[in-house]
């Protein structure tokens, strides 16, 4: 298998050695060495020759001395609120865990989840999908989450590495993120295509009407295909009366859990009022570990922040933002969108060819600039498709989140590299989901889309 990866990143090299020498008809320098540059970067996180983070820093040194892109863009994935709020995600997770509040919750949970395997991994789900309502940040649903499903995972007896802690780990990194897509606040993608569609368009996207289209297809229908493939690929059993050994770093320290309630509380109602005060969750969630770095008043020392903080995870999640943005900005985006438009069959009167195509567009649009880049790409592009296909410009708009929803690769989804990485088990699982989960999202679930969305008469 390690010969085969090697032979097509090495095929990818040479392609792009030939677009860097040779270009490409209707590319400018730049769009074609950022291709280059992209589709070697691609190849190396999508058969993890080399590790993630290592992939992601060639990509940075090679932007920067080749002159792709500023260094402001080159290494803004650092500098993005997405970043700070996976770094508070580390840190907060980190906390709930050093104060056993994971460990407390797991307790009370345990006995209504662990009656099975499916119905824990159902339970979770369920927890996670009412979760999307009420917190604006896949990360922060993990942040909450994955506490508390390794620490139930530790009390059933699943080992490190174990099916059972994968299962619970998968389920969690899903449940926190991908029925978020079908709320309008639940994740970021949705809210830059609203900002998207009400600057380029005047298109307001009302909360009711998103949620009645998307949330039961991709929410109601798709969080139990997840748990169906997770119990697919990560079978495993409870075992009756099972007596597994507990974390002995952890020490339950009651006043100290009370103490962190709070902080979470207002954290969380913070979060939830966003709209408000307008103060983005990624600087309320760095306040929040700001208050726990404190000496005495807080939870963490500098051992155990430098424990929290999985560095490699970091560096990928910031290539991975980068890379949209080296994309976008480089013009390569509306380019490479425009090509694909060219070569779908799109055409008036053929309603669900369209709806296809348009999904099938976003899925691909997002291996190049990433899921939250499909709309900043797309939505440019929507009043042109509009005219092609024949479908409403609001349609055309939404199709956007079916397709964005539909994730090939780890990489395209930080939140889900952020929640593996808190569990502390490898983002490799992730991947089988992750195919599997798209090839079931193409063939099943766009074609019910297709005729839910017929029934509401938005086609």
């Amino acid at each position: 298998m390690r010969y085969l990866k090697e032979a097509l990143v090495g095929l990818v090299a040479l392609l792009a050695l030939a677009l860097v020498l040779a270009g490409v008809p209707g590319l400018t320098a730049l769009q074609a060495q950022t291709l280059a540059a992209v589709l070697v970067t691609l190849s190396l996180w999508g058969t993890a020759l080399v590790p993630g983070y290592a992939a992601s820093l060639l990509f940075l040194t090679v932007v920067i001395i080749a002159g792709l892109a500023a260094p402001a863009e080159a290494f803004s994935g650092f500098s993005s609120q997405a970043m700070w709020l996976v770094i508070s995600g580390f840190t907060i997770g980190e906390a709930i865990r050093s104060v056993g509040l994971g460990t407390r919750l797991a307790e009370g949970l345990g006995p209504r989840l662990s009656h099975s395997y499916p119905a824990l991994l159902g339970g979770l789900m369920g927890l996670c999908i009412v979760l999307s309502f009420l917190m604006p940040s896949s990360v922060g649903r993990a942040v909450v989450m994955v506490p508390v499903g390794m620490a139930l995972a530790d009390r059933l007896g699943f080992g490190r590495g174990s099916n059972g802690r994968i299962g619970i780990a998968l389920i969690i990194a899903f449940g926190t993120h991908m029925p978020g897509f079908g709320v309008l606040p639940g994740n970021i993608p949705n809210l830059v295509l609203a900002g998207a569609a009400e600057r380029l368009y005047d298109v307001r996207l009302a909360y009711a009407s998103y949620l009645a289209l998307h949330f039961p297809v991709l929410g109601l229908v798709k969080a139990p295909v997840i748990v169906w493939l997770v119990l697919r690929f990560f079978p495993a059993r409870i075992e009756p009366g099972a007596t597994p050994e507990l974390d002995t770093s952890v020490r339950s320290d009651p006043a100290r859990q009370r103490w962190l309630v709070l902080l979470l509380v207002a954290t969380l109602g913070l979060w939830l009022t966003d709209t408000l005060h307008g103060i983005s969750p990624a600087w309320i969630g760095m306040a929040a570990s700001c208050i726990i770095l404190m000496p005495r008043i807080g939870f963490l020392d500098g051992p155990a922040f430098k424990q929290a903080m999985d560095f490699g995870t970091l560096l990928f999640i910031a290539g991975a933002l980068s890379l949209g943005v080296v994309v976008t900005e480089s013009g390569l985006g509306p380019v490479m969108a425009h090509w694909l438009t060219g070569i779908l069959p799109l055409a008036q009167g053929h309603d669900f060819a369209n709806f296809a195509s348009l999904v099938g567009l976003g899925a691909v649009t997002g291996i190049f600039t990433t899921i939250p880049g499909v709309p900043a790409v797309l939505t440019v592009l929507a009043g042109e498709l509009s005219e092609l296909t024949g479908l409403p410009l609001d349609a055309v708009i939404m199709t956007q989140v079916i397709g964005f929803s539909t994730v090939f690769f780890p990489y395209q989804a930080p939140p889900l590299l952020v929640a593996m990485g808190l569990s502390g088990e490898s983002v490799k699982p992730l991947l089988k989901i992750l195919l599997a989960l798209a090839a079931v999202s193409l063939l099943v679930l766009t074609p019910l889309a297709f005729f839910w969305w017929q029934l509401l008469g938005w086609i």
